[in-house]
């Protein structure tokens, strides 16, 4: 073995980190560049070689800790939102994509488990992919938006139901008796996963917050990290070896069960990145495992895929936005979000490689499909805005007028609530922007201005009406700060801008003149809201 984990940990890492910057350079998803550093350091290539086995070992890690992940930020009141075009679209669209699939594979000789699982595979759209997307285009917060995040939900849910068949299906192949065959050997997987679900719910809902609720009382970062990080896999190891179901929806119970928890923001926050870290390494994985010499061979199983996914994927949701009666104009904006395939795509992908339901052949027409889908999307689906837009009719803004003089409230964490409390309680009005999307959604059902976007963007402050407020309230570390509030000041020399400085970061801002800098250790939120109204303060000035 040697160094091998070592060696393939790094190479592994520096080839997504060249690659993956070189496709941000380019307008590219970083995923598509994590997947060709996997081509680059595999055994199919010139040059260094990864251990495979390693690697795959690398990708279950990475499986476990993303639906932990998926389960922490689920939130059934984003699917409830939309549940009456999003449960139907999802399923229709879904079948629909794997019976085109299916029809065609069988069309080119594939065998029957392998065309159905690789169907399935296709139908399931990348959360991460479509949300960037979104929030690129500044549709995240629209009624598209809310659309599609509860269908890939809804797509999520559904792949997680597949993870459980799927070795049912490896155990009983459909020539062996048909779909009847499978009744009763599904029948006994969702009976072990009902028990499996009771016992991670009631159980571990429990046990979970009385464990992290003790760890926490430590005030030990470290070891509340290690707590997280510890129930994820320990319970996705004790789901596979107590109950016989995938590893990865034992992730995704602990997750969910943390996720209701009070300590769900604090995981996502410090425990999360890890998370990122070995979703790289399972997407370098992925490409590991890609053969680019076999695909140039025989190209057109891939064609044939790649057709399903950038058009009959999006003409099938489209379909069922223009039935459910949605404006017109969003049937194709909102299909067009579903036009790709990534994460999810490759934890089914892999768990029926491992047991043999698909061959190398549909593993690299997967990993190719993947690839140009990704980074066709974000030009697939601004020329599908545009066109729906053009044909949809004219209609009042969806988003009520920005009041004049109004206060923009960036970020809405312990700091951004009091601070909201403090300014809403002496009549300011205030519209909020924060990146999380449930709190952007919890604040609208209150009836709470709020928007979701990345304050770093000056776009997404204009989106909050920047040119008709009179103040902005920084609650959250920035990027670069100075630099964006002295472009927001020079556009804006009336507003008044006042930044909380954290304990971390802001020390460029000191030497600012167009900003009040309120320090986080010597001054309250009252501190902010008081920076903020106080008459005699000029509008931009020093700390």
């Amino acid at each position: 073995m040697g160094h091998d984990i070592i060696f393939t940990f790094a190479g592994g890492m520096a080839s997504a980190l060249l690659l993956g910057y070189l496709a941000i350079r380019i307008g590219l998803s970083p995923i598509v560049g994590y997947l060709l550093a996997g081509v680059l350091v595999g055994p199919h290539t010139p040059g260094y070689i990864a251990s495979v086995p390693v690697a795959e070992q690398f990708a279950e890690i990475g499986i476990i800790l993303l639906m932990f992940g998926v389960g922490l930020k689920f939130h059934l009141h984003e699917l409830m939102a939309v549940w009456k075009v999003a449960v139907p679209g999802a399923l229709f669209q879904s079948l629909a994509s794997t019976v085109m699939a299916y029809a065609l594979l069988s069309w080119l000789g594939w065998k029957s488990e392998t065309a159905l699982v690789t169907g399935l595979a296709l139908s399931v759209a990348s959360t991460v992919v479509l949300i960037r997307v979104l929030s690129e285009n500044r549709d995240l917060s629209s009624r598209t938006g809310h659309i599609a995040v509860g269908w890939v939900v809804v797509e999520d849910l559904l792949t997680i139901l597949l993870l459980v068949a799927l070795p049912v299906l490896a155990d009983t192949p459909l020539h062996a008796g048909g779909l009847g065959a499978l009744g009763m050997p599904l029948l006994s997987a969702a009976g072990k996963v009902v028990l499996c679900v009771a016992v991670a719910i009631i159980g571990g809902g429990k046990i979970i917050p009385w464990v992290l609720s003790r760890i926490s009382d430590t005030k030990s970062k470290e070891l509340f990290m290690l707590a997280v990080l510890a129930l994820a896999l320990g319970l996705a190891v004790l789901a596979s070896k107590f109950f016989g179901v995938s590893m990865a929806l034992g992730a995704f119970l602990a997750g969910l069960v943390v996720g209701r928890s009070d300590y769900s923001a604090r995981a996502a926050a410090e425990a999360l990145p890890m998370r990122d870290a070995f979703a790289v390494l399972f997407f370098v994985s992925v490409g590991l495992l890609f053969n680019p010499q076999e695909l140039l061979a025989d190209p057109l199983p891939a064609l044939i895929l790649l057709v399903v996914v950038v058009i009959g994927k999006p003409l099938a949701g489209a379909l069922v936005m223009r039935l459910a009666g949605e404006p017109r104009g969003q049937d194709l904006q909102l299909g067009a979000t579903l036009g790709q395939i990534g994460e999810f795509t490759f934890v089914l992908g892999t768990s029926a490689r491992t047991l043999g339901l698909i061959d190398q052949a549909a593993w690299n027409s997967l990993v190719a499909v993947a690839m140009l889908s990704i980074a066709l999307n974000p030009t697939l689906y601004r020329i599908c805005r545009t066109a729906g837009r053009k044909s949809a009719p004219v209609v009042p803004p969806v988003r009520p007028a920005l009041p004049s003089g109004h206060t923009l409230l960036v970020g809405y964490g312990d700091v951004g609530k009091r601070v909201h409390a403090d300014l809403a309680a002496k009549g300011v009005s205030l519209v909020v922007i924060d990146s999380d999307l449930p709190t952007i959604r919890r604040l609208q059902r209150i009836g709470v201005r709020a928007i979701c976007g990345d304050a770093n963007l000056i776009e997404v402050l204009a989106e909050g009406g920047l040119a008709q407020a009179g103040g902005l309230v920084i609650c959250c570390e920035l990027n670069n700060p100075a630099q964006l509030l002295h472009e927001v000041a020079t556009r804006h020399p009336r507003l008044r801008i006042v930044v909380r400085r954290t304990e971390n970061g802001g020390a460029e801002l000191i030497s600012g003149a167009d900003f009040t800098v309120i320090n986080e250790d010597s001054e309250t939120a009252g501190g902010l809201s008081d920076a903020l109204l106080h008459r005699n303060t000029p509008p931009h000035g020093k700390a």
